[in-house]
């Protein structure tokens, strides 16, 4: 590892709780159009996945065959109106205990900070958190290739003009741990789930260990 320089955090699952509103408003979808339940365990498959990405997993998953193309883009968009109106309630007190502990721990540290989302909704629900003025980069995936692709890391590592033994990832997902493995970083897994591919991985952002990040940071 070299000195810490830049972190780069998910959204979904790691600052905020906009997972369940996510995968909510792919239930709605596929219950009004194809009267079709999706099962629980498929979010799993759509955390830090993109949107177009998302829904042909379910798809695949659920045996739906859509006859135009032409349709997952429309569905996709449909599904984006359904999730900005379950988010748009949103505001600071959703913010998961410890994220303002670490972004003020890592500003300490002139340590720089960058969303790495593979959501197009992160700006506008960064603002509504009120957290806007802690990045100093948000990533767009407009046009990125989805995680578990590597990507958007190494887009945020790029505009820095650091190296991935200087960066420190955030995820909540299997597929953004490996998309920060395979940028050459340092992954730290957050939630319950079998994360096995990160460097370390605690329950919630609140049970990070400050001793190691400070280490990493200075490199001892």
């Amino acid at each position: 590892m070299g000195k810490i320089k830049l972190a780069i955090f998910d959204l979904d699952g790691v600052i905020t709780s906009t997972t369940n509103e996510h995968f909510k408003a792919w239930s709605l979808l596929f219950i009004k159009h194809f009267g079709v339940r999706l099962d629980p365990i498929l979010e799993t498959y759509t955390k830090g996945v993109s949107r177009l990405d998302s829904l042909k997993i379910l798809l695949m998953h659920s045996g739906v065959t859509l006859i135009e193309d032409s349709m997952i883009e429309k569905l996709a968009n449909e599904k984006n109106e359904i999730y900005k109106e379950l988010i748009s309630e949103f505001d600071e007190t959703h913010l998961f205990d410890g994220v303002i502990e670490i972004l003020d721990f890592l500003k300490k540290y002139n340590v720089s900070i960058s969303l790495g989302s593979a959501s197009k909704n992160s700006k506008e629900l960064l603002e509504k958190l009120k957290i806007t003025d802690r990045f100093d980069y948000v990533v767009d995936p407009t046009h990125l290739k989805s995680k578990p692709e590597p990507d958007i890391f190494i887009q945020a590592m790029n505009h820095f003009g650091f190296k991935p033994e200087e960066c420190i990832g955030f995820e909540d997902a299997i597929a953004g741990i490996e998309a920060i493995k395979l940028a050459g970083m340092f992954a730290i897994g957050i939630g319950n789930e079998d994360l096995n591919k990160a460097d370390v991985q605690y329950t919630s952002i609140k049970e990070l260990d400050y001793e190691l990040i400070k280490r990493l940071i200075e490199d001892k």
